[in-house]
This record gives C-alpha cells, structure tokens and sequence, in this order.
C-alpha cells in the first residue's frame, strides 16, 4: 500500500471519528440541558393534575368555638402552625418554580370547614382541603396577609383575629394531564386511521402491483410526500378536515379528530414506505414454497409473508407514535394551541408538543416545564422503543422454532 494511500484512509478514519464525536457530543448537551432544566419539576403530580389553577373565594359567617386540635407530631419545623383555626401551612414551590402556600394540614374541628362559596351559594362540593394553596386572606381592619410574606406571617396573622371577610384558596394548576390525554388520544386515532390504509396500500405495491409505469410513478409519489413540510398538512387539515369535522360531528373548530386525520395523512408515507421495506426483506423462497404447497397469492401474503414481515411492521408503528408526540407544526392548525383540562376528541386540546410551543410562546418563556415535558416526550418514546424491540425479539424467536 502506496504512502499516499494510507494517508487517505488515516484522513477517512480521522474525519469518520470526529463527524461521530461531533454527533454523540451535541446530542448528550442536548440531553443534558433538558434534564438540568426538567428533572427538578418532574414528579407524578405533574402527570396527573390540570394545568389551570380553580380559585375559591371563601367567607364565613359568625364562628361559635375555635380548633381545640394541637399541632399533630407529624406536621415538622416548617409547617407553621394555627391551633386556634386548626391549619397548617408550609412554603413550597408550584409546578413551575413559583413560591406558593401549600395547606399541608387541616383539622377536624376547625372553624375553616364551615366556609361557604361567595361566588356559589348552591356549590355543596365547597371545602377548603389539604394540598390546596393560600392566595391571601383578607381582613376588616388591617391590610391582607399575601403569599409573598410567607406561610409564618399569614399563620401569625390569622391567628390575631377572631374573623376575617374572604380566604382565597385555589388548587395549583401547571400540570399537564389534558396534554397527555391529548396526546394519548391522538396516537390512538391516529393509528388507526393510518395503520390500515398504509400496510394494505404496502402489501398491494410489493405483492400484487405489476411491475409497470404507473407503480413507479406511485412509488415516487410517496417518497416525495415524505419531503413535505408538515406545515403544508397543517393548512391541509385547517382547509379539509376541519371543516369535516365541524360539519359532521359537534366540533365547532379544530379538535383532536382532525388533528388525528391530519397526522394519519402525515404518517401513510412513512407507514407504506416502512412496511414495504420490511416485506421486500422477506425471501422469495418462503413464497414459491407457499405456492408449491397449493396455498395462492393472497394466502401467501398473509399467511405467511405478512407474519414474516411483523417485526419491520413494529418498527414502522414505532416510527409513527415517535412522529406523532414529536409533531406540532400541523398540530396547531388542526387542532388548536389552548390548553385544556377537560378533553374530548371533538374539542380544542394541545398534545405535549403542542404544549411545549406554547411554553416558549410565552413572556417570559417557561424553560424548565417545557425541558420537564421534553424529558416525558424522551422517557415514552425510549420505553416505546424498548417493547418493540422487545417484542419483535420475542416473535422472532417464536416464528423461528
């Protein structure tokens, strides 16, 4: 080998080691900068709480005997504590980061369970409870004891007084459950309105198609989709499958079933694409010995080279659920960028991607809930990627004895 020659393969193996090392080093600062930022605010509340806060404004008529509760041991140093209305409070951080007054403890005997609902005379759900947070307490003679003095100093002056004219309590919003429902939902829909069209559209391509111009040109087609900003689909679905659904469903706007529908347009490229990769993969000899045995072609297909292709199928859906929770572009024009509590497939919602826009569309940007939800998105699609692995292993074990 001529000295020229093992410069250029040196040159080769430098150049392949260090466009490696570039990749692996800015995709671990990726990941580092999102777990920094969210693991903090990463917790199962988060998963399971709405994101809008409910605000309660509390009055209470003439108190006839004050809490004769003492502080319970297992309330600790920074729970500060009120025998007298028989209440705890403690000084946290909300979902966000933000300081808030946690009610860590409620009394049976405290005269703050008689409140009743200002804003709802007929409201019987009313009651102040534990894992609420104090806004304020307003009084009739001196200034309002406010969440920015701290939980000491709104005990210290609760416990001055024998009444006071409103309590503002609330339940902490910042969680993002509506976006997971979404989000969940959507990857539901989405596959099954994508899954069948693309793996029926694939087996007719590599098994039944002729080999002529028109496949070809078909073929090309589709490879071309797979190019096309998904922002394009998004005004696609703002002009088609949102006035669908509007029409024939109780939608009044952009919802989660024509998000659905937008996405599944989304994915048939790469669904159709995927599968018949993974049928071409499959030898021909296990047709022509399908056929030799009297089975025709459409047994053939499915009997046997259907199953045989499984494993690539897997991947294909496993690419699919990662381009669906990781979409937002078309998102936002089919289905809409309010957050909601309260989902159903015909209504306004955000999925986690979505959510996450809106997160950094605001002023100032919420970075650490938006690294925290990017590490859920991260954590899902690892563990989506781990069972098809998983499973495919299993079939193919199973298919091969």
């Amino acid at each position: 080998m001529s000295n020229k020659r093992k410069r250029m393969d040196f040159l080769l193996q430098v150049t392949t080691y260090l466009a490696a090392s570039v990749a692996l080093i800015v995709l671990s600062m990726i990941f580092i900068f999102v777990f920094r930022n969210g693991a903090g605010l990463l917790n199962f509340d988060l998963l399971t709480s709405d994101y809008h806060a409910r605000f309660y404004n509390g009055g209470i008529e003439e108190i006839e005997s004050q809490s004769q509760t003492e502080k319970p041991a297992f309330l600790t140093d920074t729970d500060y504590y009120s025998e007298k209305w028989g209440i705890a409070l403690t000084d946290q951080d909300d979902k966000q980061g933000n300081p808030v007054i946690m009610i860590s403890y409620i009394a049976d005997d405290s005269p703050l369970k008689q409140m009743y609902d200002k804003n709802n005379d007929d409201n019987n759900d009313f009651q102040i409870q534990v894992g609420q947070s104090l806004s304020s307490i307003k009084f009739y003679d001196k200034n309002s004891a406010l969440t920015i003095y701290g939980a000491q100093h709104m005990i210290n002056e609760l416990d001055a007084v024998d009444e006071f004219r409103e309590m503002v309590f609330y339940s902490l919003g910042g969680g993002i459950r509506g976006s997971l429902i979404t989000t969940l939902y959507t990857i539901g829909l989405t596959l099954l309105f994508a899954l069948p069209v693309g793996i029926f559209t694939a087996i007719y391509l590599n098994e039944f198609a002729k080999k002529n111009k028109l496949t070809q040109i078909i073929r090309q087609m589709i490879e071309m989709l797979t190019g096309v900003p998904s922002i394009i689909y998004g005004l696609m679905g703002l002009a088609v499958f949102v006035p669908l659904t509007v029409r024939y469903t109780p939608a009044t706007s952009g919802n989660i079933l024509s998000g659905s529908l937008t996405l599944a347009v989304i994915l048939l490229p790469v669904i159709i694409r995927a599968t018949e990769e993974s049928l071409k993969v499959v030898p021909d000899d296990f047709r022509s010995a399908s056929l030799a045995l009297g089975a025709n072609s459409t047994q053939t297909t499915f009997k046997v080279v259907l199953p045989s292709a499984l494993p690539g199928m897997l991947t294909a859906t496993l690419l699919a659920i990662g381009r669906i929770i990781g979409e937002s572009a078309a998102l936002i024009f089919a289905i809409g960028t309010a957050v909601k509590d309260d989902i159903t497939i015909f209504g306004k919602s955000t999925t986690l991607s979505v959510h996450i826009w809106s997160l950094l569309t605001d002023e100032p940007a919420n970075i650490e809930l938006a690294s925290t939800i990017a590490l859920i998105i991260l954590i899902i699609v690892l563990i989506l990627n781990l069972s098809v692995k998983l499973l495919s292993k299993r079939y193919i074990k199973k298919f091969s004895r």
